[in-house]
C-alpha cells in the first residue's frame, strides 16, 4: 500500500534517487548527458536534500514522499511564491511506477498542505516545453498553460524554455 508523508533524513537516498531516475527518464531524448548531470549534481544530491527535508518554510513546503514498504516511489516539493501563490518546484516518480496514481496522491498532499498552511488559492507549475510526461499530467489535473518563459537552467549552446501552468485551487 502507498502511504504519503512528509520526508525526512531517513528518505534522503530515495528522493535523491527517483529524482535522477525520473530526470533521466523524462529528459533522456531532449536534453544533453551534461545538461542532465548538471541538473542532478545541483539538484538532487545528499547534502542538498538532506537540508531540503531539514529546513522547511512558506517558500519551501518540504519534500512529501511516496512510500511502499519503506521504499521511496515518488517526490514533490513546493512552496508559496506570493500570497496566496503555491508553486510545484519538483515531482518526480520511479519511472517503473508511473501511471498508478502517485504523483497525484502527491500533488494532492502538496496542495493540501499549500491551502490549509499557507491560504493558497491559486498554484503554478514550470513544465519543460516538450515534456510529454508532465505536460499531459498537469492538464489533466486543471492546469492551464499561461505562457512560455525561457528555461531556469541554460548551460552555453542549450536552451530549454519552460510552459507556465495555472490553476485555481
Amino acid at each position: 500500500m502507498i502511504h504519503i508523508t512528509l520526508a525526512n533524513s531517513d528518505h534522503v537516498a530515495g528522493i535523491s534517487k527517483v529524482c535522477s531516475d525520473g530526470y533521466w527518464a523524462t529528459y533522456r531524448e531532449t536534453h544533453s548527458e551534461q545538461y542532465i548531470q548538471g541538473i542532478i549534481e545541483e539538484f538532487y544530491n545528499h547534502d542538498r536534500i538532506l537540508k531540503e527535508v531539514s529546513e522547511t518554510s512558506r517558500d519551501w513546503g518540504g519534500y512529501f514522499v511516496a512510500l511502499e514498504d519503506g521504499e521511496v516511489l515518488g517526490a514533490i516539493g513546493g512552496g508559496m511564491i506570493g500570497e496566496g501563490i503555491g508553486e510545484v518546484f519538483v515531482l518526480y516518480l520511479d519511472p517503473e511506477r508511473r501511471n498508478e496514481g502517485i504523483g497525484t496522491k502527491l500533488l494532492e498532499a502538496l496542495t493540501k498542505q499549500q491551502k490549509d498552511q499557507f491560504n493558497a488559492t491559486e498554484q503554478w507549475v514550470s513544465v519543460a516545453k516538450g515534456n510529454q510526461k508532465g505536460i499531459p499530467f498537469y492538464e489533466a489535473r486543471g492546469f492551464v498553460v499561461q505562457h512560455e518563459r525561457p528555461g531556469y537552467h541554460d548551460i552555453e549552446g542549450e536552451s530549454y524554455p519552460a510552459l507556465r501552468y495555472y490553476r485555481k485551487i
